[in-house]
């Protein structure tokens, strides 16, 4: 193994390099960064990180014939699941459920904020006015969340004792049944759309989820519904989502994800008064990275053993079959209390 190299590319701190070490069977460790990374991939034989400055030419890495492991650093995939990657022999592993706690209490946040109206509250205070204004509740209401994997799955726990009935879609429905009142086929968007007071949307970004919510799937959705989008902003036609809120149709949105990001300056959105916006923080924490690192260090066992990397990649899919998925019950080893927060909260 002495021959490989480990090419980084997330905020690790020395300490944690040396964790790593301890796991790496004698690799070299390249520590990269967003600025170099676009070059330093054609070193690696493992790649751990997400770059996001720069786009990496994954056709020309490839073709290299060097990279075999990519260990992102995210729970989304489309950062690194381009064609040349999918259609290659290099494994993919990814974060699923990884950080479901942080992205639960940041949806919690959204949509409360949203029902008892603080972005209309938070103006008047401004202005300095302590005036009573109508609110809303989620007792009694009906949620409906749209990919029901590891952050799927928190969020509904967390909602549970408040919320009247949660459904849910998945690809895979059978894999996550008892986790909500119903789950149902992906195929059945509609259904869960028609029913729901709230939904919350928690999907990667893939080929076929691309637009998924638009313009005749929010005319589905209740009148005087809210969308929470926790998952990524191209799952969602931003346009029609901005036409729903100016009509009335819908009663707010949260967004901690947009398309593009970041929000440009000229987008409705940040006039609305019915929608709170957060920069794509949901998995931030300011034990993320340390997380990631033991969840890495993990793996590099499984690898050096020839035995299934947990999260492991259908590339095919875009995200983790449920059998490989880290389950929301199996996160202690990543996050118990032996980590230590060292204020990296890069998403």
């Amino acid at each position: 193994m002495s021959d490989e190299t480990i090419v980084l590319c997330f905020p690790v701190q020395p300490e944690q390099v040396v964790r790593i070490r301890e796991n790496c069977s004698g690799r070299r460790i390249l520590v990269s960064n967003q600025d170099d990374i676009s070059k330093d991939i054609f070193d690696a034989d493992i790649f751990c990180g997400h770059a996001k400055k720069e786009p990496i030419e994954w056709a020309r890495v490839t073709a290299a014939g060097r990279l075999k492991w990519i260990q992102s650093t995210a729970a989304g995939l489309d950062h690194c699941l381009f064609d040349e990657i999918i259609e290659s022999n290099v494994i993919v592993s990814g974060c699923s459920a990884l950080f479901a706690n942080q992205v639960a209490e940041h949806a919690m946040a959204l949509l409360f904020g949203l029902l008892r109206s603080l972005p209309v509250f938070y103006r008047a205070q401004q202005k300095k006015e302590f005036v009573r204004r109508p609110t809303d509740e989620l007792y009694g209401k009906t949620i409906g969340i749209v990919g029901f994997g590891g952050n799927g799955q928190r969020i509904a726990q967390a909602l549970r004792p408040v919320a009247a009935k949660i459904v849910a879609t998945d690809l895979f429905p059978e894999s996550c049944q008892g986790a909500a009142d119903e789950v149902y086929p992906a195929g059945e968007l509609s259904r869960l759309l028609s029913q729901s007071d709230v939904i919350i949307v928690t999907l990667p970004l893939t080929k076929v989820n691309e637009k998924l919510i638009g313009e005749s799937q929010l005319a589905t959705m209740k009148k005087g519904g809210y969308l929470v989008n926790v998952g990524r902003g191209s799952v969602v036609d931003q346009a029609a989502l901005i036409e729903a809120l100016r009509s009335g149709h819908l009663a707010g949105a949260g967004l901690d994800v947009c398309d593009p990001e970041p929000l440009p300056f000229t987008s409705p959105l940040w006039e609305l008064e019915n929608v709170i916006i957060t920069p794509h923080v949901g998995a931030q924490s300011t034990t993320r990275v340390p997380m990631t690192v033991e969840l890495f260090c993990e793996n590099l066992r499984r690898y050096d053993q020839e035995t299934p990397l947990c999260n492991l990649v259908d590339k095919n899919i875009g995200f983790p079959r449920p059998e490989n998925r880290a389950s929301t019950s199996s996160l202690d080893r990543f996050c118990g209390s032996k980590l230590e927060p060292d204020g990296a909260t890069q998403t």
